[in-house]
């Protein structure tokens, strides 16, 4: 019931505002479970992904979406909860991970479509990253459901970093066909076969964003760019003092090579026979 009303109330403002566009709805089934693993380029996926899907979709969404203060915090908490997205806290490491492939298994266990970012995190700069073996194939052939790859389009030049209020354009959502693992099924615990799975499904979503492949994780090359970053502001914090000590030099007075000539006590009588030659004179 709440999710129906905060997909027409949220949900149909979305598409009434932005107009999203969408191929390949009819790879979604009509019924029974699914895994959709999309791309993630922006906090906004989160909206559209299932505003343009007829049947619910559960994601695996982190906590601090649903304990964020302030009114942005709120409406944020109350979007994914009436939309039954599964809070998780990432700080737990491991266990973290553990507790989110569970909370997927029993999504699918129920007959539902569960939606799943395999890079991770959302895209630094646009491109397509590594996904991450352990929770979409372990899903996958532990439960024996289809995986569907999905690409979201342009969703991050809607509200880019920095920017407070959202550009009015139009996302897409391209889906593929429905992916079978099933050769692969109760093999969760082979890591080659994880990866071996995870990768063809990157390909996929690589064939239907356009994106350009990375083959490394977007942890990782956030952590680049961020040291990247630092550096750069580093050397520019340098590069300014050092031009700010050469204008102080540059601003005093030039000091004379030569010392100043000291001058000589007169002796002492010398005024006298002065004065006197001066009144002889």
């Amino acid at each position: 019931m709440l999710y129906g009303a905060m997909k027409l109330s949220i949900g149909g403002t979305l598409k009434l505002a932005f107009r999203p566009w969408a191929e390949g709805l009819e790879n979604i089934p009509e019924s029974g479970p699914a895994i959709l693993a999309s791309n993630h380029l922006s906090f906004s996926d989160s909206f559209f992904f299932p505003a343009m899907l007829d049947r619910k979709v559960t994601f695996i969404a982190k906590a601090e979406y649903f304990n964020s203060p302030g009114v942005k915090g709120r409406l944020t908490a109350a979007f994914f909860k009436g939309v039954g997205q599964l809070p998780v806290d990432r700080s737990g490491g491991r266990g973290a991970g553990e507790a989110a492939i569970r909370s997927g298994i029993e999504v699918i266990r129920r007959g539902e479509l569960f939606g799943i970012y395999p890079e991770g995190t959302r895209s630094p700069d646009g491109r397509l990253y590594r996904g991450k073996p352990g929770g979409l194939a372990r899903i996958a052939l532990a439960t024996g459901a289809p995986v569907i790859p999905v690409a979201m389009i342009d969703t991050e030049k809607i509200q880019p970093p920095g920017k407070v209020l959202p550009k009015l354009m139009r996302p897409g959502m391209r889906i593929g066909k429905p992916l079978d693992f099933s050769r692969y099924h109760g093999m969760d615990g082979d890591r080659f076969i994880l990866r071996s799975v995870t990768d063809e499904v990157m390909y996929e979503i690589m064939k239907l964003s356009g994106q350009e492949y990375v083959d490394i994780y977007a942890t990782v090359a956030k952590r680049q760019i961020a040291d990247e970053a630092k550096r750069r502001a580093e050397e520019e914090k340098a590069a300014k003092q050092e031009q700010a000590q050469r204008a102080r030099k540059a601003g005093q007075p030039q000091q004379s090579g030569r010392p100043d000539r000291a001058v000589e006590p007169k002796q002492a009588g010398e005024s006298d026979r002065a004065g006197e030659s001066d009144k002889a004179g």
